[in-house]
């Protein structure tokens, strides 16, 4: 614990300093960040390489591997992550609205950091220099706590980017790594009430849950994603098809990839043997309720389980449903609130699709792999927070921070 609250009292230190530091200044470190990565690909990619002998030989599937995995071309996407920060407009001291009182006071809201975030993640070491850079361009130090499957990874990303930081003038404590990567290190991190602000975990269900239960500081709730697609009867054809191989197996280990696929009773006979041909070269395993399974040439029966699963690999459970009404109700009861999509021509049942289905993103007619920081135009995300309290969705800079009033005066008493 003395070495998280050491952690602690350098990063609540850093951050006061960011908290008053130019965006130029900011801008340009990231910058120099941004080319460190390149400048040392090869120390990350043979730290990466160790991380990833050591889950094959504890038998970590291809897809979870795939999560794992840093070569070139990601670390040249990581850094121009950094550099898209940069080139975002910063949000901290942007006063959003002004007015003023009966008493003549002038009235407005600031933008500030959080002020210390510490976020829990799992195996994708691209996390930590997304999170580092936004939190960074934001105003916020934040303390790290990466999977131990990607310890060696995420090692070299961050001593990388400590060293660029004091090169550019900064406190390298600003951002940090734990590198205990224990569970009771973990939980410790969870309580750590005095220096951090805010707690955000990223990563599967059984994670989420720990900190929810564990954690005594502020959380926002990221990560798991059992989305859904709905074939509606009015559905193109080829629109539906495209969009399920998508969302299910451009990369099936990500939050945003679909698991369930629910299709109108009127057209599950034209499509789903179409779709079915279509998910084959992926040999994606379809789990089908009793509608479905009759039409499926290879499948097997969905449980209940199936229904509130994040599978993160090439399963896809697949339930055939009377109207938009039970869809919706289903999407409602299973899912995570992450993102859903409806495939249909028809206007008002999109409409109606927008407007009763509860989650963070809600499409209709795309797929729903876009529920993503960098699609939605944010440089890069922290996480896509799947609760309403205190933000909700791919979570960039501007959720990165709170807000203060300003107030001036002339003397006023009350």
């Amino acid at each position: 614990m003395s070495d998280l609250i050491t952690m602690g009292k350098a990063a609540k230190k850093s951050a006061t300093f960011l908290a008053q530091t130019d965006t130029l200044l900011k801008n340009n470190a990231l910058k120099q960040m941004s080319a460190a990565l390149i400048a040392h690909d090869a120390t990350i990619i043979k730290a990466n390489e160790q991380d990833l002998n050591a889950a094959k030989n504890n038998g970590v599937t291809e897809v979870m591997l795939d999560r794992l995995k840093l070569d070139k071309n990601r670390i040249q996407a990581m850094a121009q992550g950094l550099l898209d920060v940069a080139e975002l407009p910063d949000p901290i001291g942007h006063v959003s609205e002004m007015w003023k009182n009966d008493a003549n006071l002038t009235i407005g809201k600031q933008q500030v950091p959080l002020g210390v975030i510490g976020i829990i993640y799992e195996s994708r070491p691209n996390v930590t220099a997304d999170a580092a850079a936004l939190c960074f361009k934001s105003g916020n130090a934040v303390i790290l706590r990466g999977g131990k499957e990607a310890i060696h990874s995420n090692s070299a990303i961050v001593l990388i980017l400590q060293t660029a930081l004091e090169q550019a003038g900064f406190p390298k404590n600003a951002i940090q790594l734990i590198t205990d990567t224990s569970r009771e290190t973990a939980r410790q991190l969870m309580q750590l009430n005095r220096y951090l602000d805010v707690l955000i975990p990223r990563g599967g269900a059984t994670l989420i849950q720990t900190v929810l239960e564990h954690a005594t500081v502020p959380v926002i709730e990221t990560g798991t994603g059992n989305c859904h697609v709905y074939i509606d009867e009015s559905a193109d054809l080829k629109m539906a098809t495209d969009i399920i191989v998508n969302a299910k197996c451009s990369r099936p280990s990500v939050c945003n990839s679909a698991e369930t696929l629910l299709i109108h009773r009127n057209v599950a006979n034209t499509f789903l043997p179409v779709i079915e041909e279509a998910l084959a070269p992926y040999q994606v395993e379809l789990r089908a309720d009793s509608s479905a399974l009759a039409i499926f040439k290879t499948a097997v029966e969905a449980t209940e389980e199936d229904w509130e699963t994040e599978f993160l690999d090439f399963i896809l459970a697949v339930k055939v449903v009377d109207s938009i009404d039970e869809a919706i109700k289903h999407i409602n009861q299973y899912s995570t609130k992450h993102s859903e999509s409806i495939v249909t021509s028809n206007y008002f049942n999109g409409q109606q699709f927008h407007r009763e289905v509860d989650s963070a993103a809600v499409y209709i007619n795309a797929s729903t792999r876009f529920t993503d920081g960098f699609e939605f135009g944010f440089g890069a995300e922290i996480g896509i927070s799947t609760q309403k309290l205190h933000a909700r969705g791919p979570m960039g800079l501007n959720e990165l921070t709170s807000s203060k009033y300003i107030i001036f005066g002339e003397g006023q008493i009350r």
